[in-house]
């Protein structure tokens, strides 16, 4: 099992006071460091918290894995295609989310969609997209050339009984188990914490999770390296 460490809220803390500090680009080495298997990050349209500047720096020194989070639109691809990321996800964006709140609707993309994955993909970048583990957005994911899904965990990890757990879990399992047969690659990610974790993580299905919010909230406690090395021992490493 893989880990992507999300950075956006280091530039969240940052962008409070619009100044300098706490830099996103200073935890690369931390966390590569710590044992992370990559860095993901999320440009937003509205840049809310990660700048242009950011993802230069910050796919200037990640030696890992990067994954660039961004919305479908022209601008966007335009900006990943320049910055060159490991990893493109696909995600819904909506100016008055606080954070994502849910996995795209492939289905509304139609050939739009299915074009800008194929020009990502003639670039050479590797492109995922994150859906709810729902069988029919699967198959459509399939079909509009996507290589990875990722699996939004929040419905799963909103829930604090061990029966709405175990159903919650057994939906992402069925998404998991679907997308593979359709040769499709596996993550998972969105809300999953050090509580919660390790039922995704024992997942065979499921390759890699993005975790951040969790992570950089232990890291005002305990540091950013030994936040990352808590996350590895909780997922099984």
């Amino acid at each position: 099992m893989r880990l992507g460490v999300n950075i956006d809220h280091i530039a969240t803390l940052r962008q409070a006071r619009r100044g300098l500090e706490p830099d996103p680009v200073h935890a690369v080495g931390i966390v590569e460091r710590a044992g992370a298997d990559g860095l993901v990050c999320h440009l937003r349209e509205d840049r809310r918290h990660i700048q242009d500047r950011d993802l230069r720096l910050i796919r200037e020194l990640v030696t890992t894995h990067l994954n660039l989070e961004m919305a479908a639109t022209e601008e966007m691809v335009r900006i990943a295609l320049d910055a060159a990321p490991d990893m493109v996800t696909l995600v819904p964006e909506r100016r008055e989310e606080v954070t994502t709140e849910g996995g795209l609707n492939l289905k509304s993309g139609g050939e739009e969609l299915a074009r800008q994955i194929r020009v990502l993909r003639n670039h050479g970048l590797v492109v995922s997209v994150f859906i709810d583990p729902d069988l029919d957005q699967v198959r459509e994911a399939k079909r509009l050339g996507a290589q990875f899904v990722e699996l939004h965990t929040g419905d799963y990890s909103q829930q604090r009984g061990e029966e709405e757990l175990e159903q919650a879990a057994e939906r992402i399992r069925e998404a998991a188990i679907a997308a593979r047969r359709f040769g499709l690659r596996v993550s998972a990610g969105h809300g999953l914490n050090y509580h919660n974790v390790a039922r995704i993580a024992a997942m065979p299905e499921i390759e890699e999770l993005n975790i951040g919010h969790s992570i950089l909230a232990r890291a005002v406690f305990t540091g950013v390296e030994r936040a990352v090395q808590d996350m590895l021992r909780a997922i099984g490493r």
